[in-house]
């Protein structure tokens, strides 16, 4: 297996390990990303076992510099994604 699994590996690694179809692997798949586009963007979070948790933080304007021009200028408040590795996750890598 590769180091880096495109979807359609992904579709048909789920598809074998669940014992059905591709069209149904990948209609599981896009539903679970819309699940969770939707909710993080509603400022939500969605914790997946053993994986880790996906959650929408706000950030405060800040003073930045501009890298190029070493100017500084304030860049206003945004939100940002944020991914917590969970545990299990972490031990596996390392085992």
């Amino acid at each position: 297996m590769s180091t880096a699994l495109t979807k359609a590996q992904l579709v048909a690694l789920m598809a074998e390990r669940m014992d059905t179809d591709k069209k149904s692997a990948a209609a599981a798949l896009d539903t679970l990303s819309n699940i969770i586009l939707e909710t993080v963007a509603a400022g939500g979070a969605v914790t997946i076992p053993d994986v880790g948790k996906i959650s929408c933080r706000d950030r405060p304007a800040r003073m930045v510099r501009n890298p190029a021009t070493g100017e500084q200028m304030e860049k206003e408040a945004d939100r940002a994604v944020k991914v917590t590795v969970a545990k299990k996750l972490k031990e596996s890598i390392n085992a």
